[in-house]
């Protein structure tokens, strides 16, 4: 019989089956009571949802012991674990990733506003105990994600450029670990936001699109630097696609609006967001969800936790300037004779517009603003990444790959829009800037206008 440790138990912390509680007052009184999370923590340690003050929480504090009892879903062989009370967290990683999955638990249960994390009660495993029971056989996995994580991680190491890395590690979570709808996004270190820069298996791409830190799964696995994972989704964690007020305090008309729709599933059940770490900085997240319930467990999170290290690595020791071995021929769509379109610019976030419809901002819309002043001056179509990094008007972050994602955004938009303008690489650090069509530049200038 194998030696029962928390690793090989983690299936039964799920929260899918119910988990009960014992204590004792110091008279030796017990008190069995239902609990919603045994959450695990590590080899040693596990973690309770602590949410309200009653009987249960009262003997914990008195003796510092208490006995829970697990259920294996897949197998409902049941465990009896002996835990030594250690802290209780407030804040920090742990305790967000309990505050997400407490949410879904809540709203699958019915019980949303009603169940509240107040703490993450830390244990330490004094023993673990199989406890007599009917079971039944253990299921024969789908896939080794270990040897999949493996082939993945030979694939990716072929990347050479931001984009096609992102590209190909999604196509590697559909391809070899089963996620159909998954997507990358960078973090923008100086307006605290991620955007959108590769997805897979939606209607929409929705590059670009942005998540604040913070919000959702992405926004929080981001901010604390740890994966969050939801079984059952809960409006709490959802992302809206409203349009933003400040379009109209732009000055913008009503269709003006900067708010590219997010490309995620319109009903999710399962969701999970690893952060992309390069060293100590939060690079980005990689993000998955499914339709199913329960679809990602803690074998997936080591699997997306391991590909998203290893993206990091991959991104930290791409070169800083895109390689293109071989000029790549581009297809622009085909103008009418004497047909234009007005490029506006709006200083106030960089945002551009084709003519009325939205195209990018931020450091992306002032790349694209100068590249096309510089076209409509002198005719210039040739650019280099290096004149890009040293031209303090950008105000680029400090990191290499930052411009590298930004042009990466700003030619997948230009794509998309099959826009009479596009971007491609043509050399070493070089690209060039193709025009299909005559452009009318316009600044939109002046102080930004309060909606009446």
């Amino acid at each position: 019989m194998r030696t029962l440790t928390l690793d090989v138990l983690r299936r039964s912390l799920e929260g899918v089956m119910p988990s009960v509680m014992a204590t004792c007052d110091q008279a030796g009184t017990p008190n069995v009571s239902m609990i919603s999370q045994v959450h695990y923590v590590d080899r040693d340690h596990v973690a309770l949802s602590y949410q309200f003050f009653n009987k249960t929480r009262q003997n914990l504090l008195a003796t510092r012991r208490a006995s829970v009892t697990i259920i294996d879903p897949i197998t409902y062989a049941r465990y009896r674990l002996a835990l030594d009370y250690i802290e209780t967290r407030t804040e920090g990683p742990l305790f967000e990733s309990m505050k997400a999955k407490l949410a879904g638990i809540a709203s699958h249960a019915g019980m949303t506003g009603v169940f509240r994390l107040l703490g993450s009660e830390v244990f330490r495993v004094r023993s673990i105990e199989l406890i007599p029971t009917i079971t039944v056989p253990e299921p024969t996995p789908e896939r080794d994600l270990l040897t999949e994580v493996r082939r993945s991680y030979a694939e990716l190491s072929g990347a050479g450029e931001l984009g096609e890395l992102l590209d190909l590690a999604l196509d590697c979570l559909d391809r070899r670990l089963g996620i159909r709808n998954s997507m990358a996004l960078m973090l923008d270190p100086d307006t605290q936001r991620l955007y959108t820069l590769a997805s897979r298996g939606y209607t929409r791409s929705g590059v670009g699109s942005e998540v604040a830190l913070g919000e959702g799964v992405i926004g929080v696995a981001a901010r604390e630097r740890t994966p969050i994972r939801i079984g059952h989704m809960t409006s709490e964690y959802c992302y809206g696609t409203a349009v933003r007020d400040s379009a109209r305090r732009f000055g913008m008309d009503e269709g003006q609006t900067t708010e590219i729709p997010f490309p995620g599933l319109t009903a999710p059940s399962s969701q999970i967001a690893v952060p992309i770490m390069g060293g100590r900085r939060t690079l980005g997240v990689l993000f998955a969800e499914s339709e199913d319930t329960m679809r990602f467990g803690y074998d997936d999170e080591d699997a997306l936790a391991l590909v998203a290290a290893h993206l990091g690595t991959l991104i930290m020791l791409l070169p800083p300037e895109d390689v293109a071995t071989q000029p790549q021929a581009s297809e622009l769509s085909e103008a009418a004779p004497n047909a234009a379109v007005t490029v506006r610019h709006y200083p106030c976030d960089d945002s551009v517009f084709l003519d009325h419809d939205y195209l990018i901002k931020g450091v992306a819309g002032a790349i694209l603003w100068r590249l096309v002043r510089e076209y409509a001056k002198s005719s210039r179509t040739d650019f280099t990444t290096r004149e890009l990094r040293l031209d303090r008007s950008l105000r680029l972050p400090e990191f290499a790959e930052n411009l590298d994602a930004r042009l990466v955004l700003l030619r997948k938009r230009l794509d998309e829009r099959s826009a009479c303008i596009r971007i491609e690489k043509c050399g070493r650090g070089r690209f060039r800037l193709l025009i299909g069509i005559r452009l009318v530049l316009e600044e939109i200038t002046g102080e930004p206008v309060e909606p009446h």
